[in-house]
């Protein structure tokens, strides 16, 4: 799941929380973790955030991304664009 999806989860948009609702796994990469944290920390109410955001996390399965996994993804997201 992207980080900008999730940024609107937590802005309680309608299609994206029906959406969550469906998942029954949410996995997260290092950089969407990454992008939620610096969110949270660059908004007003930080700390408050920062609880919520990483209660979230710890939910979620985070992914180990590797070369390979990197690999992998260049090759779908090249033919996504086709």
């Amino acid at each position: 799941m992207e980080g900008l999806a999730l940024i609107r989860l937590f802005k309680n948009d309608p299609i994206v929380t029906k959406a969550l609702a469906t998942m029954t796994t949410i996995c997260l990469s290092t950089p969407v973790i990454a992008e939620l944290l610096f969110a949270a920390r660059n908004s007003t109410y930080q700390k408050e955030n920062l609880k919520i955001y990483n209660e979230f996390i710890d939910a979620c399965n985070v992914l180990n991304i590797t070369r390979e996994t990197a690999n992998y993804y260049s090759i779908i997201r090249f033919y996504c664009e086709i």
